[in-house]
């Protein structure tokens, strides 16, 4: 699901069993389990990139070069949760993300993230910059546009 309009991806999603610790809540690295995916489904669906030929076919991945994750309540199996995800800056060759976990019954914050991602060669593995289709589909969610087109001619006013 995509909200219109604002450049949110988001889903929906139930805290299993495999997510949890012996205390009954999230075990911490599950949410960058949950995150990962997400970025996937945003790429393929979001974006309609596809992820599998991004990476298989065209060789380009999207590893994480910085992370920073604050958590602020606990999350239990068979929570239902909502993921989301914002492109917060665009770069030549990186994209900023800002992801939350909230609770799909009454939006409180569980866990939020800023995640840096670089686009490289998996050949090379080296930085890359942002494959233009790829630019194009982030820069129409964000509403950015980047027309290559001159400026209309300014009309003369007629005087009366």
């Amino acid at each position: 699901m995509n909200a219109v309009g604002t450049g949110v991806f988001q889903r929906e999603r139930m805290i299993r069993f495999s997510d949890c610790d012996p205390a009954g809540i999230v075990f911490y690295p599950q949410y960058f389990v949950m995150f990962n995916g997400l970025v996937e489904d945003w790429v393929e669906e979001g974006l309609g990139v596809g992820f599998r030929r991004m990476v298989l076919e065209r060789r380009v991945g999207l590893p994480t070069v910085r992370l920073e994750a604050d958590f602020r309540a606990v999350s239990r199996m068979g929570d239902r949760v909502l993921l989301s995800l914002q492109v917060a800056r665009l770069g030549g060759r990186s994209i900023r993300l800002a992801t939350q976990c909230t609770s799909a019954d009454d939006g409180e914050l569980r866990m939020q993230m800023r995640q840096v991602l670089v686009t490289t060669s998996l050949d090379t593995h080296q930085a890359i910059d942002v494959p233009p289709d790829m630019r194009e589909a982030i820069e129409t969610l964000m509403g950015v546009t980047t027309s290559t087109q001159p400026p209309a001619p300014v009309q003369p006013s007629s005087s009366a």
